[in-house]
């Protein structure tokens, strides 16, 4: 059976998304991810892409490494191994633009239009394209 991932407002050590990052991975490697995200897994112009790239760890050898096991904790602490090391700037950074992607930005168009698609154009609580994400697989209704 298909299964979407955590939510995006989900966190590892403070940095939002990570967690449903990894667990995209881990569904896809396991043969449950929700076939809508195929097409897009690993692709860039992705918030996939955007975090790994934040980080500086390319998402192939994220994939390797989430093969080996580990939790999300230990498997960010690779990243910054690997890439680089994030301090409490950086993650309020991250964490500013991956909680408001699609608020008043380039990607709005983009939310505007898939809130039209789900006939929920009028719906003032979603406001954000991890709040779309959210209503989309079922944690916000």
């Amino acid at each position: 059976m298909a299964t979407y991932p955590k939510s995006p407002k989900e966190m590892t050590k403070d940095m939002m998304y990570f967690p449903r990052m990894l667990d995209k991975i881990r569904l896809y490697q396991r043969g449950e991810l929700h076939e809508d995200y195929h097409k897009n897994f690993g692709a860039p112009r992705t918030a996939d892409s955007a975090c790994c790239n934040f980080l500086r760890v390319h998402h192939r050898d994220l994939c390797e490494r989430v093969k080996q096991g580990g939790t999300d904790e230990e498997i960010l602490e690779w990243c910054f191994e690997k890439g680089r090391r994030l301090n409490e700037g950086d993650i309020m950074v991250w964490n500013g633009f991956a909680s408001k992607l699609g608020w008043r930005d380039f990607a709005t168009p983009t939310l505007e239009g898939a809130k039209r698609k789900h006939g929920i154009a009028d719906r003032a609580d979603i406001v954000t394209i991890p709040d779309l994400i959210d209503f989309d697989e079922g944690r916000k209704r």
